[in-house]
């Protein structure tokens, strides 16, 4: 049984952005709905035999670039280490906005308001310290856990 589930398709595509696909494809499938590589495009840092999951971002850097320490725990910008994860890793004490939303559901406002808790409190002690921003709650705190850390 196939179930849809939406992808989030960045870097180097000629149109990046969220996407529809089916749990049965794979990353090339979503850098083809993107649009195809972009010239600049270094498909060889990414898996793209890697199978979707719901909500994955997957990142085509450029030539010459390197991915993102964020980024690297993505499926698709893996640059070849066996990547368990299916999501960034996120460090909530040192990344900056555009690195924050990464983050499953996390747009320019949750990021400032992280920027904000992080500077006034002095950073994060746990993960668990995200409950305390304004829109956090226990279950985007779950939803984040597998992504974040401190």
């Amino acid at each position: 049984m196939t179930t849809t589930m939406y992808v989030d398709v960045k870097g180097a595509v000629k149109q990046p952005g969220m996407k529809k696909v089916e749990s049965t494809m794979r990353v090339i499938d979503a850098v083809q709905l993107a649009g195809g590589f972009t010239s600049n495009a270094d498909e060889k840092q990414v898996n793209l035999a890697q199978k979707l999951t719901d909500s994955q971002v997957v990142y085509i850097p450029k030539h010459g670039e390197k991915v993102p320490t964020s980024a690297a725990g993505t499926p698709a910008a893996g640059g070849g280490a066996g990547t368990e994860s299916q999501a960034p890793q996120v460090n909530l004490n040192t990344a900056d906005a555009t690195e924050l939303q990464q983050l499953d559901g996390v747009g320019e406002k949750k990021a400032e308001k992280i920027l904000a808790y992080r500077q006034e409190h002095g950073g994060f002690k746990s993960a668990d310290d995200l409950k305390n921003v304004n829109g956090f709650g226990d279950k985007t705190l779950e939803r984040l856990r597998p992504q974040i850390v401190v």
